[in-house]
């Protein structure tokens, strides 16, 4: 059955842009980068601009601001096979409005989807839409809407570039992803997806008022829900038939580590999907990050990761089991 791999956050400025410089695009991949070749279709959180123009954020207090050169970063991507990026989190904006232009002119000229930032409210509103191919040739059409509770000095407005942005879970916030939802459900899609940047960083679980939203997602006929932003990874849930990831963690980055919660460490999300789009099971595979890259995890790590994400996952009623190195749970009833 085909497989769609997902990550958290993709941040391929500042040590990660310096170290691409000096050695191959596909470097910051490591060891993966067949395993994602290998998959069916590939969606990530983008957190950075594709840019090397515009001038640093000052405005309000944004202490860490990042750009990658897109000259690397975009055949990066592409040999990756990357067919979405999630745009709407709070770094779009770093270097203004220049960069942000130039990371939606970037990824439309290599033929990557992207949702969640625009030149306009309207437009970061607009949900992706794009097929996968499958080896039975029919391909799976996928939309993704994408918007984010992060930095609302970055929200798109009428004329405004920007990102799509939610005050926070309630009624608001539902009215307008409701909206989008409709937009992406006028084409009839195999997979509906809904990318989040949301809540705080470095925490260890989502607050109930994101799990209600997820779920209420899934009532809307959101399939999977693609969340990130805290930088580690949360348990899983399965809600009705729909794949609630509340946040995937981290994938590429220079961040510092956090020794306990340890945000250099997380999984390829990967969603095996029938061919009418139904999603039938997760498989995660463990993943780090060291020297500016992402790999496949070492034992201690792998071990490491499992053991959280069952004790993570165990209050949501979802159950796993061992394939190998990866981690298995059944999604469709």
């Amino acid at each position: 059955m085909p497989a769609l791999g997902f990550t958290g956050d993709v941040m391929l400025g500042r040590l990660v842009d310096e170290h691409q410089r000096r050695r191959p695009v596909d470097a910051v991949w490591g060891d993966l980068r067949d395993r994602l070749r290998a998959l069916d279709g590939l969606l990530v959180n983008l957190e950075c601009a594709l840019s090397t123009r515009g001038e640093p954020w000052r405005e309000t207090r944004h202490p860490y601001l990042f750009r990658a050169d897109p000259d690397w970063a975009v055949p990066a991507l592409e040999a990756a096979g990357v067919d979405y990026c999630s745009l709407a989190n709070n770094h779009l904006l770093d270097f203004h409005e220049p960069a942000l232009l130039d990371t939606l002119d970037h990824l439309d000229g290599a033929g990557v989807a992207r949702a969640g930032a625009g030149r306009d409210r309207e437009e970061a509103r607009t949900p992706a839409t794009f097929t996968v191919d499958t080896p039975d040739g029919d391909g799976i059409d996928v939309a993704c809407v994408a918007f984010t509770d992060n930095t609302p000095e970055f929200a798109a407005g009428p004329g405004r570039p920007g990102v799509a942005y939610l005050d926070g879970t309630g009624e608001g916030s539902r009215a307008v992803l409701r909206e989008a939802l409709e937009a992406a459900r006028a084409d009839d899609p195999d997979l509906l997806v809904a990318s989040l940047h949301w809540g705080p960083n470095m925490v260890a679980e989502p607050d109930e008022g994101l799990r209600a939203l997820s779920r209420w997602l899934a009532g809307e006929g959101v399939d999977v829900v693609h969340g990130h932003s805290a930088h580690v990874f949360h348990g899983v849930e399965v809600h009705d038939g729909s794949l609630l990831c509340y946040d995937m963690g981290d994938f590429v980055d220079d961040y510092a580590v956090d020794a306990e919660l340890r945000n250099d460490r997380s999984f390829l999300f990967e969603v095996v999907v029938d061919t009418d789009g139904t999603v039938e099971e997760l498989r995660l595979h463990p993943t780090e990050i060291h020297d500016y890259a992402v790999h496949e995890a070492g034992e201690r790590a792998a071990t490491w990761s499992r053991e959280r994400m069952v004790e993570l996952s165990e209050p949501f009623g979802t159950d796993f089991e061992r394939d190998g190195a990866a981690l298995v749970c059944e999604v469709a009833a």
